[in-house]
């Protein structure tokens, strides 16, 4: 699994991607996503079988406040509407649409929760501005959630009826497919595993130190590496990733990757140690859950070939072998494309299941394009 190096063929991917937009007319209604996050917001047109057909794209400032943002969703969306030349709904229109937003969030009300990284959203009632514009239906899931219907839908989870998705980015969640249904729990905090403790000590997140999240994410594996190097360092030791004490602070997980890559013993500890405490994880899932598959994303689909190995070993040694032997654990397939393409997935699940369509057959077998 190449590491880093697969940045430059995920560019030439998204290059494809812009070509076949511009190819691309929407021959039947097809979907509307929003993705909205912390540093930059999208809408996107999607077809029946939920390719991109064409996008807007802007910075989110959050100091704007939500009213200026989500005016600037509406407009993007009717331009994107207008250029294509459809109506909201209804005959050569849009069927539903998707929301993708980081948590938390009220799914079934429509709401989103003040997450840290939209602060000054307390309680907007996301859905009801989307479906009173354009008289759709409209849906929310947190980002998570959005990833896992992705990559069940159209990635690495497809065939598949029991699905754990893993983000394995900044931060760690996780979203579920159970049963051939997604799985939000009783107020859409299922998932929230970044937040188990997994050790006494180590790289904090939740507020807690040694939780899953601080060992299995980006923030938490350069957090992890300063604290290494800061060791090493205070001891006279020379580390790759870190000239001196001062610089620390600038240390993220990819430079930890390249130094990896390069065969540095600290950098390769570093992610060993993730690696391992990604297997503790990963057994308390499998016990609990007995999924088909586990698809994990981001730092993890990047490194699969610095973490994976020392993961298994503790799985091996920790699950229960009749659960393990009937789990793949493998890389997300969607990449940086995955945000466009969850909240088309959120509109079309919800489209299915609000009309109380074969929602477990048709999704589990992948028919898409025929559930018109």
């Amino acid at each position: 699994m190449a590491g880093i190096e697969q940045d430059g063929v995920e560019s030439a991917v998204e290059r494809g991607m812009e070509r076949d937009m511009k190819r691309n007319r929407l021959s039947q209604p097809g979907y509307l996503g929003v993705d909205i996050g912390g540093t930059k917001c999208a809408v996107v047109l999607g077809d029946a079988a939920l390719n991109v057909v064409d996008r807007v794209s802007f910075a989110t400032e959050v100091a704007r406040g939500p009213d200026r943002i989500i005016k600037a969703l509406l407009e993007s969306a009717d331009s994107l509407l207008q250029k294509h030349g459809l109506t909201s709904n209804g005959p050569g229109g849009i069927k539903a649409i998707g929301i993708s937003c980081g948590g938390p969030l009220d799914s079934a009300r429509g709401l989103i929760l003040s997450p840290p990284n939209l602060p000054g959203w307390d309680g907007v009632p996301i859905t009801r501005y989307f479906s009173e514009h354009f008289g759709a239906v409209t849906a929310l899931q947190n980002d998570a959630n959005a990833g896992a219907l992705a990559e069940w839908m159209l990635g690495a989870g497809r065939g598949v009826r029991n699905l754990v998705f893993l983000t394995f980015g900044t931060g760690l969640g996780a979203g579920l497919i159970l049963d051939g249904r997604l799985y939000a729990g009783t107020n859409d905090l299922a998932g929230e595993l970044g937040h188990w403790r997994l050790a006494d000590d180590g790289p904090q997140a939740f507020g807690k130190c040694g939780s899953f999240e601080g060992f299995c994410s980006g923030a938490g594996i350069a957090q992890l590496a300063q604290q290494r190097a800061r060791d090493a360092l205070a001891q006279g030791r020379a580390v790759a990733f870190a000239e001196d004490v001062r610089s620390l602070e600038r240390v993220t997980t990819k430079d930890v990757a390249v130094a990896a890559k390069n065969g540095d013993p600290l950098a390769l500890d570093i992610f060993a140690e993730s690696g391992r405490k990604l297997g503790a994880g990963l057994s308390l899932l499998i016990d609990l859950l007995n999924p088909q598959r586990v698809v994990i994303g981001s730092v993890f689909a990047r490194c699969q070939d610095l973490i994976y190995p020392h993961a298994l070993q503790v799985m091996e040694a920790e699950a229960l072998a009749p659960a393990l032997r009937v789990c793949e654990v493998v890389p997300a397939a969607l990449g940086e494309a995955i945000g466009d393409v969850a909240s088309l997935c959120v509109a079309q699940y919800a489209a299915h299941t609000m009309q109380g369509e074969g929602v477990t057959t048709a999704f589990q077998e992948n028919e898409f394009e025929a559930m018109t």
